[in-house]
């Protein structure tokens, strides 16, 4: 089985848990990860299962206004914060208006938020997992979030619960395949 798993991440976090959802896929799986900005329809078409995630941004997927929001916080001086280079590109919520529906495709969705009750944070994986329905994909698993502290940086142990969701997950898609 091939698996696609496609990010949109601000400060690496998001881009962390893509990579590490695919260690989890590797063992039984072709797997690529590849930022939104270069996730084509031939790639998703490549796939069996689409695998994406993003940050949450005031409660849901990011928009233009948040990300530049994102930019101008990095910017500031002893923030901290790394602007991943492929966050100027394209957003999950332009990838979805530009991408074409699908069939027979399988597809998850996560997130990463602040670790803080989702019913503060939102969480964008819910609204990611709305739009792969709306385009004809198959949920093989329930939205997931992966969190980060109040200083952006990922808690302790998320990138080994990615790779832990992510062989779940082919575990679960080739169950669909086979039954």
């Amino acid at each position: 089985m091939r698996t696609l798993v496609v990010y949109e991440s601000m400060y690496g976090n998001t881009h962390a848990v893509a990579d590490g959802i695919a260690d989890g896929i590797t063992a039984r799986d072709d797997v690529r990860v590849v930022a939104v900005k270069d996730a084509s329809d031939e790639l998703v078409a490549w796939a069996d299962l689409v695998v994406v995630g993003g940050p949450t941004h005031v409660h849901g997927m990011t928009r233009a206004k948040s990300r530049q929001g994102a930019l101008e916080a990095a910017a500031k001086p002893g923030s901290g914060l790394t602007f991943e280079p492929d966050a100027e590109g394209p957003g999950l919520r332009e990838w979805f208006r530009a991408s074409r529906d699908v069939r027979d495709k399988r597809a998850a969705a996560f997130d990463t938020r602040i670790d803080a009750p989702a019913l503060l944070t939102g969480r964008a994986s819910g609204g990611i997992q709305r739009e792969l329905r709306r385009h004809g994909f198959s949920i093989v698993a329930e939205p997931e979030s992966f969190l980060v502290d109040r200083q952006n940086k990922l808690v302790a142990g998320e990138t080994e619960r990615a790779a832990r969701w992510g062989e779940d997950l082919v575990a679960v898609a080739l169950g669909v395949q086979d039954g």
